[in-house]
């Protein structure tokens, strides 16, 4: 598809108007914007029980995720085996759409939902999982045990856990202390917005309000739960202790806020060589030759918005829209309006990007090319073991929140922020899962065994939105726009001479740019 241009972001005037339409505060509750129904990937387990919730309201389709499933893929066989996870993800939004349009009849009967769902679904998948297993046997010992247990879906009722993060903790090697590493320099000008670490909300924050299938909305998220006053959020961001010998510099570079306006629905890292393989919009900064097709020789070469030209990394994240009514220029392309992302896109009134050191000693440079996902954008069906991004609003940083958007007082604006993986195996630039080959530091601040300090890359994202609940991160259409979905992407093409003076800044403790 074409690039889509940036409209012009909204007037004062609009932000009023918007506000008064998308919030209702009192009576104890949110009125909720865009409800509807959902699907997506859950965790790799026992074939799911499909049949337990006949005859209750249903709102997302569980697949096990194959992606987490396959840490191992033979170098020769990744490209084959990404492009089948790719199809396995349209076919998801595929069964959605079905799902979404035949909500009510399925509702009323649990069958229909099998034979004109979950049956087709679950067919198409073992056919490329089936592919997978070739693949991978053809370059591989043998042929990876358990796929076919990989293929049944199930239905999920409005009532059942939702995974997403409610705890706001975070589980598995993404769970230690996710922004450990980006307080070391506490005095700089953005207060506390970087750090992601414990950053547990109250989780029953939502009240209890069930705003499946209200008359008259439209979309497909998010909803009134999803929304949290901030000011009623305690501080919750703890620093780790800064030990001997830690590397407190840090090194910024200017890369822009996307005014430019290059956008795709692609994800070189996830999905390469597949055109909307993210089936949501990501915003870009740094790099321009970035699509789905880019290799290393292409981003090597490519321009930079980045006021450094040795810094031609990319940085991308999910656009957030404005659910204000007034349709973008994707309306109908993919990514866009074809994937159920609607509303106007945002852009960023501060794009900060900051690479920060280790509490627990020295770090070494990051190879180039070295690519980084954080987060996971099918959180809200996968659970939150992977989830990493942290929401807040400017003045209130010391309140993060991992699976709730945050309403900001009149004068205060949204925060995103990512901490990136900060520890790197000293081998890999990419694994199968695109996670194994960096994890986060320890409780301690250490690295894992086997793993080296690198400079931590800190995202901070800010946005200029009307308060209250009318905005929303693109996402898989399946996973609903939850902000626990949230997500970044790096890939490191500092050239040598730059790198070195990021690692020779944040190990001598000073502040470059």
């Amino acid at each position: 598809m074409g690039r889509t241009s940036r409209k012009k972001r909204s007037t004062l005037a609009n932000r009023a108007i918007v506000a008064s339409v998308a919030l209702i505060l009192g009576g104890g509750g949110l009125v909720a914007v865009n409800v509807y129904a959902s699907a997506g990937e859950g965790s790799w387990g026992s074939p799911p029980d499909r049949t337990r919730n006949a005859g209750r309201q249903m709102s997302t389709i569980d697949c096990p995720d194959a992606g987490i499933a396959l840490p191992d893929v033979p170098e020769q066989a990744r490209p084959e085996v990404d492009r089948e996870l790719a199809a396995m993800d349209t076919q998801i939004t595929d069964a959605y759409r079905q799902f979404a349009d035949r909500k009510e009849q399925i509702a009323q009967d649990p069958n229909l939902a099998e034979n004109a769902v979950l049956g087709p679904l679950k067919n198409k998948r073992a056919a490329s999982l089936d592919r997978i297993g070739i693949a991978i046997e053809r370059n591989a010992a043998q042929r990876p045990q358990g796929l076919n247990g990989l293929a049944p879906c199930s239905l999920r009722a409005d009532d059942d856990d939702q995974g997403g993060g409610q705890d706001g903790g975070q589980g598995g090697e993404d769970g230690a202390d996710q922004g450990q590493d980006g307080g070391q320099d506490g005095g700089q000008d953005q207060g506390g917005d970087d750090q992601g670490a414990d950053q547990g909300q109250d989780g029953g924050q939502d009240g209890g309000d069930d705003q499946g299938g209200d008359d008259g909305q439209q979309g497909n998220g998010p909803e009134a739960s999803d929304f949290v006053d901030i000011q009623s959020i305690e501080p919750n961001v703890d620093r780790p202790r800064i030990r001997r010998g830690a590397s407190r510099g840090t090194f910024t570079t200017d890369c822009g806020r996307n005014e430019n306006g290059k956008f795709n629905p692609d994800n070189v890292i996830a999905a390469p060589g597949v055109s909307n393989g993210a089936h949501h919009m990501h915003d870009y900064v740094g790099n321009q030759a970035t699509d789905a097709f880019s290799s290393d020789d292409d981003l090597a070469g490519g321009e930079s918005t980045c006021r450094n030209q040795g810094d031609k990394s990319t940085y991308y994240w999910p656009v957030l829209r404005l659910q204000n009514g007034q349709d973008e220029n994707d309306v109908g392309a993919d990514g866009g309006g074809k994937d159920q992302n609607i509303g106007e896109i945002q852009t960023p009134s501060q794009v900060t990007l900051k690479f920060v050191g280790s509490p627990a000693g020295k770090v070494t440079a990051m190879p180039r090319f070295l690519r980084i996902i954080t987060g996971d954008a099918k959180a809200f069906v996968n659970g939150d073991a992977n989830a990493n991004a942290s929401w807040s609003c400017t003045g209130f940083e010391d309140r993060q929140l991992k699976d709730k958007y945050p309403i900001c007082p009149e004068g205060s604006q949204v925060v995103r922020s990512f901490a990136f993986q900060s520890c790197w195996d000293g081998q890999n630039t990419d694994s199968a899962n695109h996670r194994t080959h960096v994890a986060f530091a320890q409780d301690d601040g250490r690295c894992p065994n086997g793993f080296r300090a690198i400079p931590q890359l800190v995202q901070r994202i800010v946005y200029d939105v009307p308060p209250g609940p009318g905005f929303a991160v693109d996402s898989f259409p399946e996973q609903l726009h939850k902000p626990v979905t949230d997500h970044g992407d790096f890939i490191n093409v500092f050239d040598d001479q730059l790198m070195k003076k990021v690692v020779s800044c944040v190990n001598g403790g000073r502040k470059c740019r």
